[in-house]
C-alpha cells in the first residue's frame, strides 16, 4: 500500500511541474508556478526520505513494513 502512495506522490509532483510550465508559458506569471515547483520539490524530497536507506542499510519504509508484520 505504501508503494502505491509514494507512486501517486511522484506522479503528482510530475503533474505539478508540468502544470507550472504550462501556467508560466500561458500567463507569464512567476509566483504561482514557482510555488508549484517548490511543492513538487518538497514531495520528491519526502519520497526520498522514505525510500533511501539509512546508515544501517534499511530504508524507513522497510522498517515500517517490518513493524507492521508485512514483510
Amino acid at each position: 500500500m505504501m508503494e502505491t502512495v509514494l507512486s501517486i506522490v511522484m506522479l503528482a509532483a510530475l503533474a505539478l511541474v508540468a502544470g507550472a510550465v504550462v501556467l508560466w508559458r500561458r500567463t507569464g506569471e512567476v509566483r504561482n508556478p514557482a510555488l508549484m515547483v517548490l511543492l513538487a520539490a518538497v514531495a520528491v524530497v519526502n519520497v526520498l526520505i522514505w525510500t533511501l536507506p539509512t546508515r544501517t542499510g534499511e530504508a524507513p519504509i522497510d522498517q515500517v513494513k517490518a513493524a507492521a508484520g508485512e514483510g
